[in-house]
C-alpha cells in the first residue's frame, strides 16, 4: 500500500469514526425522551454500520482491482523479460558462431602462412646450400 492510500484510509476511517462519535454526542445532548433518544441512537448506529459496510466493500472491490492489475503487469513482465532472454541467446548464439567461424577462417590463414614461412626457409636453406 502507498503512502497516499494509506493517508486516505485513514482519513476515510477518521470521518467515519468522527461522524459517528458527533452523531451520538448530538443525539445525548438533544432534548427528547429515552425512548426517542434510544430509537435515534439504533437509526444512527445502522447507518453508521451501513456506512461501513459500504466502505469494507468498496475497499474490497479496489483491493481485487489493484491484485488484478498487478498480477498482469507481471505476467507482462515475464512475457517481455523471456522474449528479451531468448533475444539475447539468438545474439550470443550468432556471436559464438560467428567467432567460431573466424577463428577457423584465422586459423587456415595461419596454417597457410605457416606453411608458406616454412617453404620460404626450405628454399632458402636450398639455395644457400646450392652456391
Amino acid at each position: 500500500m502507498t503512502k497516499n492510500e494509506g493517508m486516505v484510509k485513514g482519513l476515510v476511517i477518521g470521518l467515519l469514526a468522527g461522524g459517528a462519535v458527533g452523531a451520538i454526542l448530538a443525539l445525548l445532548y438533544a432534548p427528547k425522551s429515552g425512548k426517542e433518544l434510544r430509537a435515534d441512537i439504533r437509526e444512527r448506529a445502522d447507518e453508521f454500520r451501513d456506512d461501513a459496510e459500504e466502505y469494507v466493500h468498496t475497499m474490497r472491490s479496489k483491493a481485487g482491482e489493484i491484485v488484478s492489475e498487478a498480477k498482469q503487469r507481471s505476467d507482462t513482465l515475464i512475457t517481455d523479460a523471456k522474449r528479451k532472454a531468448g533475444t539475447l541467446l539468438q545474439d550470443a548464439e550468432k556471436v559464438l558462431t560467428d567467432a567460431r567461424q573466424k577463428s577457423g577462417t584465422v586459423a587456415e590463414e595461419g596454417a597457410r602462412v605457416k606453411n608458406a614461412v616454412k617453404a620460404g626457409m626450405d628454399a632458402f636453406k636450398e639455395e644457400r646450400r646450392r652456391s
